[in-house]
């Protein structure tokens, strides 16, 4: 990984549908050396992929929460993710130390889904010895962009 691919990166993660002539432009390389890096990172494995970013207000979705969900010890981990991951308002899945348990990011449309949400992975996770919701009242940050130093 060079500078010049860093920059590249960079660019890209600000602004991933900016055409290669301004990529190529901000970081004077021609357009086809920059189309060329773009796909060789792309087929590394280094850019994953490109996604719009919605805003969820606009479509109803504006209450983020954090559920942590603690298991019973004959719970079925992979079962759980499996579950949690197909769940659409369910944003991010993490196993994580500490509680053995899962901690999950949603985005619902209010409090009512929310609880709805509960209800249903409470009847469905089996091994699930309890939650704890954090509902989030204010975000000041929110990225998916990795710091490249």
């Amino acid at each position: 990984m060079d500078q010049t691919n860093l920059k590249i990166l960079r660019i890209l993660q600000k602004k991933a549908r900016i055409p290669n002539v301004e990529v190529s432009r901000l970081i004077n390389l021609a357009p086809s050396a920059v189309l060329e890096r773009i796909r060789k990172m792309e087929k590394q494995g280094i850019i994953d992929g490109y996604e719009v970013r919605l805003n969820p207000e606009r479509f109803g979705y504006s209450l983020v929460s954090f559920i942590q969900l603690r298991l019973r010890p004959e719970a079925n981990r992979q079962q759980v993710a499996d579950l949690l991951t197909a769940r659409p308002e369910i944003l991010e899945v993490h196993f994580i130390t500490g509680e053995d348990c899962f901690l999950i990011k949603t985005r619902t449309s209010g409090t009512d889904h929310l609880n709805a949400l509960l209800q249903e992975l409470a009847a469905s996770i089996t091994g699930l010895r309890d939650t704890k919701t954090f509902v989030v009242l204010s975000t000041h940050k929110e990225t998916a962009q990795i710091p490249l130093d």
